[in-house]
């Protein structure tokens, strides 16, 4: 026996909040679980999060280590773009984080989580601020190699 699909519950008891409860840029180690605590709230049913972290490889070459530079402008920049993208989607509340500085391989590079009533909602709003933070926000990446070089990447 199958049970017919149910449909989505799209009511409120209230208006999203859209609340960015975090926007900010690191120069020590970033806690990507606990950017889940931070957007916790009564009315979502779905938390995304999503911890970027250095991998040991670019290109197949082998890497050892990177480091951001940020321009001064970054958290600014960093705070515009959670604004606008709590405010482009129905979420309840936004946390980012983006470090700066020199990271050892599985060092978290950004970390970011979204609360909304449903889960598409917060898939939604963490997929565009992932990809809004990596094209707008002015840091640059150098990359340490294996074989004792390094490079700038992206940088414009």
């Amino acid at each position: 026996m199958t049970t017919p699909p149910r449909e989505r519950d799209d009511s409120r008891v209230a208006e999203p909040r859209r609340r960015v409860v975090r926007a900010a840029l690191a120069t020590e180690d970033i806690d990507g679980t606990a950017h889940a605590a931070l957007v916790d709230d009564p009315a979502a049913g779905a938390v995304v999060t999503f911890v970027g972290q250095v991998r040991d490889h670019d290109h197949g070459r082998p890497v050892t280590g990177i480091e951001y530079v940020a321009h001064p402008s970054a958290e600014d920049v960093l705070r515009q773009v959670a604004d606008d993208v709590a405010a482009r989607h129905p979420v309840e509340a936004v946390a980012v984080t983006h470090r700066a500085g020199v990271l050892p391989i599985g060092g978290v590079a950004i970390a970011v989580a979204v609360s909304a009533a449903h889960r598409h909602e917060a898939f939604a709003a963490a997929s565009e601020l992932v990809e809004e933070v990596k094209r707008l926000l002015p840091v640059w990446k150098r990359q340490e190699l294996g074989d004792g070089t390094d490079e700038w990447v992206a940088c414009p």
